[in-house]
């Protein structure tokens, strides 16, 4: 199959959609690999390695496409603001793979659909057992629960270890991490390794063992939260008694905290609502809230996505970009995640074989065929039902990036 590897586009994004180790793996599996000149620059990836890989190197981005059958990016259509340009400049028949954001952007699966190119969104890979080393999100969310303890520790007027000195003792900092997903599981394990007094907390009741595993203290309310999870183990979103009702409960624990991580969120809805603004004017000043939740809305009442917000004497961090912020890894995480995908959808011969009856295949097609095929986008759009033997998908509610699919 003849694959092209883009440089990104968004302002921002660093992050390369395959390394060149992931480059010669697919060329010894007969791939046809192009990458366009400067694509893994910026994730310390020189155009020299890829063609030592066995990539041919394009100066620009209509000779790396031009006869391409499948093109990898980070941020495909749906995740870019240019995105319709980008499916503008792909030929019909192209598929284009990459993180798409289906749910938060279906119109773009749509206008791909009408043009007659493919789409492939990485967040909506299945949570089954043989997906695991194609999940992107989880590998992007356990590089942002780490990089969210290094930026509240930056952040925090204080040190995360208990010390011992002859000036004195210095108290460790207290961590308070909202969901035990991917990345509130990282965030916790990583403030511990800081020297940190963490409590975790997840409305799940079967999360509340994970969090103790990694030596934190699990929070438990005074709430019924019998039916907060659903058949593919993630949270529930709650009536409108439960989320007050928490928003208190979680207030008192929030109040004896140093540091808040939240990572709740639900691919294309509006962020839970969890630390109300009088939650953070309840906390010592100095203290740090870091939302991860914060390109859809935020957990945090007063967070602003991007932005550093002083409330109260308390710093309030929204940050959408972590994993790119650790291009290398990220990058290497990334590329492995897709290749992975690749050999599942071309097999041996490597050609793009395309099962429809397969759940994995099924579920990351999301537009084939001039029709927007994955069914939850489809309802989104007011479109009928699409007939097909595949499963319908069910929506996570946790978050697309920090928390796994998203």
């Amino acid at each position: 199959m003849k694959i092209a590897l883009i440089k990104e586009t968004h302002a921002g994004e660093w992050r390369v959609g395959l390394v060149p180790n992931n480059v010669s793996q697919l060329t010894k599996l007969g791939h046809s690999i192009t990458v366009e000149s400067g694509a893994g620059t910026a994730a310390g990836y020189s155009d020299e390695e890829y063609a030592n890989a066995g990539a041919t190197v394009e100066s620009s981005r209509s000779a790396t496409t031009s006869n391409a059958e499948l093109i990898v990016q980070v941020r495909g259509p749906g995740a870019d603001p240019a995105g319709d340009q980008q499916i503008r400049d792909a030929k019909p028949g192209q598929f284009l793979l990459g993180l798409q954001d289906p749910l938060g952007n279906p119109a773009s699966a749509a206008t791909a659909a009408a043009a007659g190119v493919s789409i492939i969104a990485l967040e909506t890979i299945p949570r089954i057992s043989r997906a695991q080393s194609m999940d992107v999100l989880s590998s992007m969310a356990t590089i942002a629960g780490y990089k969210a303890v290094l930026m509240a520790a930056d952040h925090l007027p204080k040190m995360f270890p208990m010390l011992m000195t002859a000036a004195g003792t210095v108290a460790a900092a207290r961590v308070f991490v909202i969901g035990a997903g991917v990345a509130g599981l990282q965030a916790i394990a990583s403030s511990r390794r800081l020297g940190a007094i963490v409590e975790g907390y997840d409305v799940r009741e079967a999360a509340l063992e994970q969090i103790e595993s990694l030596g934190a203290k699990s929070v438990k309310l005074d709430l019924d939260s019998g039916d907060a999870e659903d058949a593919g183990g993630y949270a529930k979103a709650q009536g409108e008694d439960f989320n007050r009702r928490q928003q208190e409960e979680l207030a008192k624990v929030v109040s004896r905290s140093d540091v808040v991580i939240t990572t709740a969120a639900i691919p294309g809805r509006q962020s839970p609502l969890l630390i109300t603004k009088a939650a953070v004017e309840g906390m010592q000043a100095g203290s740090v809230i870091i939302d991860l939740a914060a390109e859809r809305g935020g957990n945090c009442e007063v967070c602003q996505a991007d932005e550093a917000v002083n409330h109260n004497g308390v710093t309030v961090l929204g940050p959408t970009d972590l994993p790119s912020r650790v291009p290398r890894h990220a990058s290497q995480m990334f590329g492995n995640n897709v290749t992975t995908l690749l050999k599942h959808l071309t097999g041996d011969e490597a050609v793009l074989k395309l099962d429809l009856d397969d759940e994995i295949t099924s579920n990351i097609l999301v537009a084939h065929g001039g029709e927007v095929r994955h069914p939850l986008m489809r309802k989104i759009l007011g479109l009928e039902e699409l007939v097909t033997s595949a499963p319908e998908p069910e929506a996570a509610a946790s978050n697309s990036e920090a928390d796994s699919n998203e």
